[in-house]
C-alpha cells in the first residue's frame, strides 16, 4: 500500500496538468512502514526524453542521483516516482515496464484534455515481467 496525502496528490495532479501534452514525471519521498509506503512529499523531475514526450519519460542518471541524495539528506527513502499518460488511461505502458526497477511504487495519473482523472500505484512484480496494482490511500 502506498499512502499520499492530499497535498502530494494535488501536486501530481498540478503537475500532470500543467505538462499536459508531455508526460509529467517527480520523485516520491516517505518513510516505510511495515507493507505500506507513506509519502510525505514529492518533487517534479524534468521529463529529459528529447522526442515522443506526450507518450514517454526520462528521468537522466544526473537526476536519479539527485533524487537519491535528497532522499538521504532528508532523512527519508526514495519510494518511487510518478509519471502522467496524456489521453491515456492510468495503466503502465510495455515501455513503463521495460524501464521500471525492482523496490519502486509507481503512480500513474491519467490526464484528459488537460484534466487529471484516474491515479494509480502499481509495483514490480518478482521476475520483472509485470506490474501489480498497489492500493493507494489518499490521506
Amino acid at each position: 500500500m502506498i499512502r499520499l496525502p492530499e497535498t502530494a496528490i494535488e501536486a501530481i495532479r498540478q503537475h500532470g496538468r500543467e505538462s499536459y501534452r508531455d508526460e509529467a514525471c517527480g520523485a516520491m519521498y516517505g518513510r516505510l512502514d511495515g507493507d505500506s509506503r507513506d509519502v510525505v512529499r514529492v518533487a517534479p523531475l524534468d521529463n529529459a526524453r528529447d522526442s515522443e514526450r506526450h507518450r514517454r519519460f526520462v528521468v537522466t542518471p544526473e537526476a536519479y542521483r539527485r533524487a537519491e541524495a535528497e532522499a538521504v539528506q532528508s532523512g527519508l527513502t526514495l519510494l518511487g516516482f510518478y509519471h502522467s499518460h496524456p489521453d491515456h488511461p492510468a495503466y503502465p505502458s510495455a515501455y513503463d515496464l521495460e524501464h521500471a526497477f525492482p523496490f519502486f511504487s509507481y503512480v500513474i495519473l491519467s490526464v484528459e484534455d488537460a484534466e487529471p482523472k484516474t491515479m494509480r500505484s502499481f509495483v514490480l512484480a518478482d521476475g520483472r515481467k509485470e506490474f501489480l496494482e498497489e492500493s493507494l490511500e489518499e490521506e
